[in-house]
């Protein structure tokens, strides 16, 4: 990350809004030498020195950076698909400040040596915060378990196979026990996949409707339903990255009344839209898991409301065009979504099925919190991570215009009510909108 801009900058007139204590009230902010330095209704242009930048927010929302524990970046190895420089802009644009990308790049990042490159070329080249997440088994095969330790003293802040789940009892057993002894976050994602099989959509009457092989619930839950069982034998930490489905809600939740370490997130995708938002075939909805029905949708939003999921993330997954624009059974999953996270998330607060500060405390201090990194709060002492935000401007996506290298959003042409207005990353602006 570039060096931090040490010209003091005062956000005045906002509606100040700290998820970590649910609390808002209106006022400024101060951030000097990177941090927040005071906050409150008191802050005015008039009480700080001639040096201090004053932007003016016209009422709008100053919130904390929001942290995205689940991006796909293409370095190293497929930086045709997202660098960090491009990841960072998209992010920056979409209010996200620290992202955790994933280990599924070419090399995998299995080594402290691979740990380190991402960090390096992450302070040369990104205008945000980037945290390398370590692969959890060597290679992401599955088999043996990567060096913890020595990632973690490299910089690594979790471990997962990515889009693999590590269907090895042995393994993930060892990994969770021997994690345990380091406080590591173990980031499983749910897919048995020989259950999974050829399934591109959820199993059920849209599959059978659309003639496309399904995926069955229980590849989900099956995968939870085990794990549980060994985090219960070793006391490690374990974070569920993305459900999707109620049967898997209510292995959480007896989980979580047992007292196991557990936490849990779903993506903004599985939020926001439904099975039939698939319509004719749109490939940039095919989704691992795939997305659900309504129902379901609205259970996990109801979820989200009263903590059951701890986080929401963009499952940012970058693919090219020659990836995408195949038959729906023969194209790669995932669909773009930093920039475009938090705009889809307010639809929920719009709703009213979820509250500002519950959103926002999904999308950056529960992450935050889960990570060890000091972010997600607004108060003095805090690293100076704001967004300034209007959660009702009106605005249509258009692909060609969002900062990713790749377009396949599964929003173009969407309306949306909240635009991202302004990015500060430890007191430096990084992004402004136009």
């Amino acid at each position: 990350m570039p060096d931090t801009d040490r010209r003091p900058l005062l956000l005045t007139n906002a509606r100040l809004v700290d998820p970590a204590s649910a609390t808002e009230q209106k006022g400024g902010v101060l951030i000097e030498g990177g941090i927040i330095r005071d906050l409150g209704p008191g802050l005015v242009a008039s009480a700080v020195s001639d040096e201090t930048h004053v932007h003016d927010c016209h009422g709008a929302v100053v919130a904390p950076g929001l942290v995205d524990l689940r991006v796909h970046v293409g370095e190293p190895g497929a930086e045709d698909r997202e660098t960090l420089r491009t990841l960072s802009q998209a992010a920056a644009a979409g209010g996200v400040t620290t992202v955790v990308t994933m280990p599924d790049t070419d090399p995998a990042v299995d080594e402290p040596a691979i740990v380190d490159f991402v960090l390096r070329r992450a302070r040369a080249t990104a205008s945000i915060r980037v945290h390398p997440a370590a692969a959890l088994t060597k290679g992401l095969a599955g088999k043996e378990m990567t060096e913890i330790g020595l990632l973690l003293e490299a910089g690594a802040v979790a471990f997962t196979d990515a889009t693999r789940s590590v269907m090895n009892a042995q393994v993930l057993r060892r990994a969770l026990g021997y994690g345990s002894m380091f406080n590591a976050l173990v980031m499983q994602h749910l897919e048995e996949p020989t259950l999974v099989g050829e399934g591109v959509v959820s199993e059920g009457e849209f599959a059978s409707r659309m003639g496309l092989p399904g995926v069955p619930r229980e590849a989900e839950t099956i995968v939870l339903e085990r794990d549980m069982r060994l985090v219960r034998m070793t006391g490690g930490r374990y974070h569920a990255s993305v459900v999707t489905c109620p049967d898997s809600l209510d292995v959480l939740a007896r989980a979580k009344a047992a007292g196991l370490p557990v936490t849990a997130g779903t993506s903004i995708n599985h939020l926001s839209l439904n099975e039939n938002d698939i319509g004719e075939y749109r490939t940039f909805l095919k989704l691992a898991p795939p997305l659900r029905t309504e129902d379901e949708r609205l259970a996990l939003v109801a979820a989200l409301a009263d903590g059951l999921i701890d986080v929401i993330v963009s499952d940012h997954n970058p693919q090219d065009v020659e990836a995408k624009r195949q038959p729906f059974v023969e194209c790669a999953n995932g669909a773009v979504g930093v920039e475009t996270m938090l705009a889809a998330g307010l639809r929920l607060v719009h709703s009213g099925h979820v509250s500002l500060t519950r959103l926002l405390n999904a999308m950056s201090t529960r992450p935050a919190e889960l990570i060890g990194v000091p972010g997600g709060r607004l108060e003095r002492g805090a690293p100076g991570d704001v967004i300034v935000f209007d959660p009702d401007m009106p605005w249509v996506v258009d692909a060609e215009k969002l900062h990713s290298r790749c377009r396949n959003t599964p929003f173009d042409e969407a309306r949306m009510s909240g635009k991202v207005l302004m990015t500060i990353v430890a007191g430096r602006v990084v992004y402004e909108a136009g």
